[in-house]
């Protein structure tokens, strides 16, 4: 087996001291030293997975109840669970791109948008439930944005 640091394996010894770099780069977030960052990421992520599964497994129940078809809920399920493994690895790393944290509540505040748009157009007849239960979850995503905001915003550039 050749060695890491041997000289007949120079980009495996490139490799490693790149990932294991943890120096502060700029644009970067340091999880371990904003460890609200890093719990918020495995929040939003375990919330996120969980949404998914519920939509998943319980498609037609949830259909049934809210009114939102499960050809919506099916994908969008499916969607969501990627996303909350995506944050939860995120959360485990040393460190973060701010840009990517920044798109995560990018994306979670257009998803708050499109919940209300969902539930205020009348494209589905969502019923009373269906329509506090998106909105309950629109404003649980819109807190989301609201920590990634604030605690961006308190981490020097």
């Amino acid at each position: 087996m050749v060695g890491v640091f041997d000289t007949r394996a120079p980009e495996l010894k490139e490799l490693v001291l790149m990932t294991t770099n943890t120096a502060a780069r700029p644009g970067a977030v340091r999880l371990r030293e904003v460890p609200a960052m890093r719990w918020l990421l495995e929040i939003d992520g375990i919330a996120t997975g969980l949404t998914g599964l519920a939509c998943l497994v319980a498609g037609g129940f949830v259909s049934d109840h809210s009114g939102l078809p499960t050809a919506l809920l099916y994908p969008v399920g499916a969607f969501l669970v990627v996303l909350g493994a995506a944050l939860v690895a995120m959360s485990t790393r040393n460190v973060v791109p701010a840009g990517w944290v920044w798109g995560i509540a990018v994306l979670n505040a257009i998803w708050v948008i499109d919940s209300v748009v969902v539930v205020a157009s009348g494209w589905f007849d969502v019923t009373t439930v269906g329509t506090a239960g998106v909105l309950l979850q629109a404003a649980v995503v819109a807190g989301f944005v609201a920590g990634y905001v604030v605690i961006l915003r308190r981490i020097p550039a």
